[in-house]
């Protein structure tokens, strides 16, 4: 186990980890201090009494996340084994693995560890580590996982892990030698872990894609930001009349035709590579469903007025091309736009639209991206249906 430093919060800054929040912000320390990156940390107050344990980063703002509140103990394989089975026995009781064999087993904050997410692709687990210095309990994940008849182990990097990360790309073991094909409630996918999206497929849209296949029976269907179809094959199978899948990348509609492919649609599909602002400028039909699904527009708080104008104009361009007695699907994916400005937003697009609309429903992330009740942080995915008359 590694070397146990100790870090003294100021008198007045430890209210928010007495309530059990897992971020410690470099102001809040008594003193700078400069330790390994993942080191495990004894959190004190001023008064020295202990707090609890967490992950050192240099890199980050945020210079520790806990993952231990309780009394100390022995943080072994056993200990990060324990974690690991909770968060797996979640999943397996809330997924039918004969059907759905692509999920996040392991969600950072929501399954109380910090720093570490994995997401199961079939035999295939991605890890993807968002500080430095977690390979100790990537080691010990990967042992757990191969109990579980994981067989092939991806180490994928995280962008906002800090501008000086030196954490590296790639297989950890041995490659699989075909290409990957999951199955997400009966629908076949081709994923492409090393150069997709996030970990390489949007796991956390399973619950909402099978919320739109409810509404596309006879429907023509507009899906933007589509990346590799998920939104568009549910489409498909509840039997749309057309499907439209617009994303600026050339590879990502690659990807999506294959799958259409893959599932043996023949239905009216077609993949249009352009911005997607830009198509809804200026495409002339009309549609029954649209999903926008963009990427996160607010990646900072700083940023937050703009991507509020991005989300609003991007609703507005939708609520022009639905038909009468039309629905729409809208996301956010920023964390910094929670769900009451989100709809906000969506109220003045709607405003300005000249339209009636009724929210059907609020969307979420799915169950295997629990949110840990001290972290509403972690409550990052928003969406709406609405229906447009």
């Amino acid at each position: 186990m590694q070397h146990m430093d100790v870090i003294i919060l100021q008198k007045g800054k430890e209210k928010a980890v007495r309530n059990r929040h897992p971020w410690i912000f470099s102001g809040a320390l008594a003193s700078k201090g400069k330790f390994l990156n993942g080191a495990i940390v004894e959190v004190q107050s001023f008064d020295k009494q202990v707090l609890g344990y967490g992950f050192w980063d240099n890199n980050s703002q945020i210079v520790c996340k806990l993952f231990h509140f309780d009394k100390k103990v022995v943080f072994d394989q056993s200990y990060w084994f324990a974690k690991f089975e909770n968060a797996w026995s979640i999943r397996s009781q809330i997924l039918d693995f004969t059907e759905t064999n692509v999920f996040r087993a392991l969600h950072a904050e929501g399954d109380f560890l910090p720093g570490i997410i994995c997401d199961i692709y079939a035999d295939t687990a991605v890890i993807q580590k968002m500080m430095e210095g977690l390979e100790f309990v990537q080691n010990d994940l990967v042992t757990f996982l191969k109990t579980k008849n994981i067989k092939y182990f991806y180490s994928k990097t995280n962008k906002i892990a800090g501008k000086n990360s030196d954490l590296v790309e790639g297989w950890l073991e041995d490659k699989p030698s075909d290409k990957l094909v999951v199955k997400e409630n009966g629908l076949l996918f081709k994923v492409d872990i090393e150069n997709g999206q996030k970990t390489g497929f949007f796991v956390d849209q399973r619950d909402n894609r099978a919320t739109l296949e409810k509404y596309c029976k006879g429907k023509k269907v507009l899906n933007t930001f589509s990346f590799s179809g998920g939104f568009s094959l549910y489409a498909g199978r509840a039997g749309a009349t057309k499907v439209i899948s617009v994303d600026i990348s050339k590879p990502a509609n690659d990807h999506c035709a294959q799958n259409f492919e893959l599932n043996g649609f023949s239905l009216d599909h077609q993949e249009i590579t352009q911005d997607c602002f830009s198509y809804l400028r200026e495409v002339d039909e009309k549609f029954d469903v649209i999903v926008l699904d963009p990427p996160a527009f607010a990646k900072s708080a700083a940023k937050v007025m703009n991507a509020a104008r991005g989300y609003k104009d991007l609703n507005l361009l939708a609520f022009k091309l639905l038909n009468a007695k039309g629905y729409l699907f809208t996301f956010s994916c920023s964390q910094h736009i929670d769900k009451v400005l989100f709809q906000k937003i969506v109220f003045g697009a709607a405003a300005d639209s000249g339209r009636e609309v009724r929210i059907i429903k609020w969307l979420n992330q799915p169950s295997d991206h629990p949110v840990n009740i001290y972290h509403p942080e972690g409550d990052y995915l928003k969406g709406l249906l609405l229906y447009v008359e």
